[in-house]
């Protein structure tokens, strides 16, 4: 269907996605203030922030994305959209437990991982795996045992770090810049 003469086409869809990583349970305050504040710089930027969906890191980062005018996606592990936390625009259940993991990174182009357990350590992995940028706040540090996986420098922690929300969410931007331009 041709558009009509005269009526502009609107933009296109927000095409940058950041997933946001962390604890979903027993948070340290100030990783749940970094992650609204993450969530708070990348809905101010129009970035469409993804997460696991639940409480924890992920509530506060889409509390901050929502209150900047934020669009956040919750990839939710369970069969229920309701489970995920009142912040979230778009809940996708999917019934996959932690594996819902690998469809949170793997819909961003970049990740931001502040503290964590070992659900934040696995997204970490895998957004390592699919060589996506992942830039961290108090988070893992990744080493591999030259034994095990021979490199060039074993001590190298491939994890940008960064100290505050701000210069997290710059790196995360300046990387997927870098990595592959994303049309506005």
């Amino acid at each position: 269907m041709m558009p009509h003469q005269g009526v502009e086409t609107p933009p296109g869809p927000r095409t940058v996605h950041v997933a946001v990583v962390g604890a979903a349970t027993d948070v340290p305050q100030s990783d749940l203030e970094s992650a609204e504040q993450v969530g708070q710089y990348l809905g101010e930027a129009g970035v469409i922030l993804v997460c696991g969906g639940l409480g924890g890191t992920m509530e506060a980062a889409c509390r901050g994305a929502v209150s900047a005018g934020g669009l956040t996606v919750g990839i939710l592990p369970g069969n229920d959209r309701r489970a995920a936390n009142r912040w979230v625009t778009v809940a996708i259940a999917t019934g996959l437990g932690e594996a819902r993991n690998a469809l949170v990174v793997s819909a961003a182009d970049a990740v931001i991982a502040i503290g964590g357990e070992h659900g934040t350590l696995s997204e970490i992995a895998l957004a390592l795996k699919m060589a996506k940028p992942v830039i961290g706040i108090r988070t893992w540090l990744v080493t591999q045992d030259p034994a095990i996986a021979p490199c060039s420098d074993p001590t190298h922690d491939p994890i940008e770090r960064a100290t505050d929300a701000a210069s997290a969410v710059a790196l995360a931007l300046a990387a997927i810049e870098r990595s592959s331009p994303v049309a506005p």
